[in-house]
């Protein structure tokens, strides 16, 4: 089904565009394609991105915080960059272009994310301990897309590259995917101060 893509704060996309038109910006050594692309360059497809602040356990809701909002950098036929936007004290203002696997790798689980049953808001979550990021597709499309947490039955994309032994494109339910995050995510235990631990050097 069609994803229910929400709408951007207008500040975060005129600082996006504006930074289009701004050869400095265009010119950054870090996206040499937004350089060679010939004809116009389009801010599209805004997605929010939330950071995984924190996993208590997997019974209780993930807590996220909003970072940004990110737009995929049309040219052509395709996405060539990314453009990074972030609020600061006096509102929302572009902060850098990039390129790399996650743009491709976002496009194709925007298009994998159209095929799955259901109707979703498409979120970015990254998860900052794990070097990994993911397409959320949160159930309600209604929402305020730069508030709330991931539902149990909300969907989490890995994008590649994934982290080891979590395969990237492959669609999970936040309560399949959460105990595994959490796993990965929690220091193990400390021994007590006196006795070394089996199998660690004395």
């Amino acid at each position: 089904m069609p994803l229910h893509v929400p709408p951007a704060p207008k500040p975060a996309l005129r600082s996006a565009l504006a930074a289009l038109g701004s050869p400095t910006a265009v010119c950054d050594p870090r996206t040499p394609a937004l350089r060679t692309v010939s004809g116009p360059l389009t801010p599209e497809l805004p997605l929010p991105v939330h950071v995984l602040d924190r996993v208590i356990t997997s019974q209780e809701p993930p807590r996220t915080r909003l970072a940004g909002w990110r737009f995929l950098v049309r040219g052509g036929d395709r996405a060539v960059a990314a453009a990074e936007t972030m609020l600061t004290p006096d509102g929302w203002t572009f902060s850098h272009f990039f390129e790399g696997p996650y743009v491709a790798s976002t496009e194709r689980a925007l298009r994998q994310a159209e095929a799955l049953p259901g109707r979703y808001q498409p979120r970015l979550l990254s998860v900052p301990e794990l070097y990994m990021l993911t397409l959320w597709l949160h159930g309600d499309i209604e929402a305020d897309a730069a508030t709330g947490s991931p539902a149990p039955n909300d969907v989490l994309v890995p994008l590649a590259p994934a982290p080891p032994g979590i395969a990237a494109h492959r669609a999970h339910r936040v309560a399949d995917l959460l105990p595994v995050l959490t796993h990965r995510m929690t220091p193990p235990p400390l021994m007590g101060m006196g006795t070394p631990a089996m199998g660690s050097p004395a």
